[in-house]
């Protein structure tokens, strides 16, 4: 038995149906042993709605889910009978992910789990309004980006002088 991990096309927005559906299939057909595992890679996402900062989950391959499997004929024709799944990425005859591949995105799972990123991408060079803090409703132009941190550097006018300050994404809105 040689497992290895496919990508595999979804409708999007139905990862999540068509994992739990794999689950279901698997366990109904005994395939546990030719399909072990199913990941949908996510991370969490902060953003502020109504003044209240909240935390979702985002996937970061919408479309896709990973499946741990040995391919034959048979998972074949069990994963492509599946609702809600389009196909293997690879065509007639998927290829597996290489080891360095799925080890990369298992750390990425499990990094992703730790941090909670910002949802809203800001670029450099785009105007906000400061919405919160001692500098509430200043108007100003992002200089840099710290997205690891969910931090930006803002240059705002304060007397007539142009002044950088470091604010958090949950503290700016587009203008």
């Amino acid at each position: 038995m040689a497992l290895a991990w496919y990508v595999v096309h979804t409708l999007s927005g139905q990862e999540a149906k068509v994992k739990e559906t794999l689950e279901n299939r698997i366990k109904l057909e005994e395939m546990q042993d030719k399909i072990t595992e199913i990941l949908i890679p996510t991370e969490n996402v902060s953003e502020v709605k109504s003044g209240k900062k909240t935390i979702t989950t985002r996937k970061f391959f919408p479309g896709y889910i990973l499946v741990q499997m040995d391919l034959d004929e048979d998972t074949w024709y069990f994963i492509k009978d599946t609702n809600g799944i389009i196909g293997f990425i690879g065509g007639g005859k998927p290829v597996p992910l290489i080891q360095d591949e799925v080890d990369s995105i298992l750390q990425q799972i499990e990094d992703r789990k730790k941090t909670v990123k910002p949802k809203i991408n800001f670029e450099k060079g785009e105007a906000v309004k400061i919405k919160e803090g001692p500098f509430l409703n200043f108007e100003g132009v992002i200089e840099e980006i710290w997205p690891e941190r969910g931090k930006l550097r803002v240059m705002i006018t304060i007397f007539g002088r142009a002044t950088p300050i470091e604010l958090e994404y949950t503290q700016v809105e587009r203008v």
